[in-house]
């Protein structure tokens, strides 16, 4: 018993420390925005500020259009987060349900496609984009990541566990394929559904490499690329950076501690039972 306890301790010490590794810079990023530029430099560092300067918060509105940053990086990451949803959940379906000439071709070459790096093709669709006259405009910054393979892969996956007797089922009942998927797939699976919607949003609110090649307007930057700009223009003045900073982060960060247990529940599949 007394190797279990001590054991469980070790266990419990080393998941506190890794845990106080992983969430003091977000804590400290937060704080750091509440500070003074002295406090933010002295050393040694300040944790808590002694006056919370709220003011930083109008500071950095004020020198740089972050209203304008999130609006863009909202309206990209829902429309890339609700079609590319669609998409995979009518790819994942056909791939589970319908039986059709080909099939196992284009499962090996959606295959291949999922093993190709995104930075492999950047520049492609870079050029695709520039060709069609799509730079600084939203269908630029979204056209790329209207579809997912992963999310399809995974949703696949998701699918099969749920058995092909139901599908049959609803066929002997006359339902469409469409009536199929949205009044009992789509039920049943959406502790799934959530988790890849979750994981296409924090995707696309977080993206940087490909709205930093498609943009070079002010007023068409994503929330990242217009914190490196505002990290430039701020200098030296680094509770304005902590600030800013702390606007891009803390909405994933709080969708992420709202909805952490839809999370866990869509990747262990608790959702299916029987």
């Amino acid at each position: 018993m007394k190797k279990i306890r001590w054991g469980t301790l070790i266990a419990y010490i080393i998941l506190a420390i890794f845990a106080i590794i992983t969430v003091f810079p977000f804590i400290y990023m937060i704080l750091g925005g509440l500070m003074s530029f002295r406090e933010t430099t002295t050393i040694p560092p300040t944790i808590i500020p002694k006056h919370f300067e709220w003011s930083n918060y109008a500071k950095v509105f004020a020198q740089a259009p972050f209203g304008r940053y999130f609006l863009n990086t909202f309206i990209t990451a829902s429309v890339t987060t609700v079609v590319s949803l669609f998409n995979a959940l009518l790819g994942a379906f056909a791939m589970v349900n319908l039986k059709f000439k080909g099939k196992g071709i284009v499962q090996v070459v959606l295959l291949s496609l999922l093993m190709v790096p995104g930075e492999a093709i950047i520049f492609t669709n870079y050029n695709t984009i520039a060709r069609m006259g799509l730079l600084n405009t939203y269908i630029g910054l979204v056209l790329p990541f209207l579809t997912s393979i992963f999310y399809m892969y995974y949703l696949q996956s998701y699918f099969g566990s749920i058995s092909q007797t139901i599908y049959k089922a609803a066929m002997i009942d006359g339902a469409s394929d469409w009536e199929y998927i949205w009044k009992i797939l789509v039920p049943m699976s959406k502790g799934g559904l959530f988790t890849v919607a979750l994981l296409s949003f924090i995707s696309g609110w977080n993206s940087f490499l490909w709205p930093l090649l498609v943009t070079n307007e002010d007023s068409m930057r994503l929330l990242n690329n217009g914190l490196t700009s505002f990290a430039s223009d701020a200098g030296s003045e680094t509770q304005l950076q902590l600030a800013a900073a702390t606007l891009t982060v803390l909405p994933i960060l709080i969708l992420n501690f709202i909805f952490r247990k839809q999370i866990i529940r869509g990747v262990v599949r608790n959702d299916l039972k029987g």
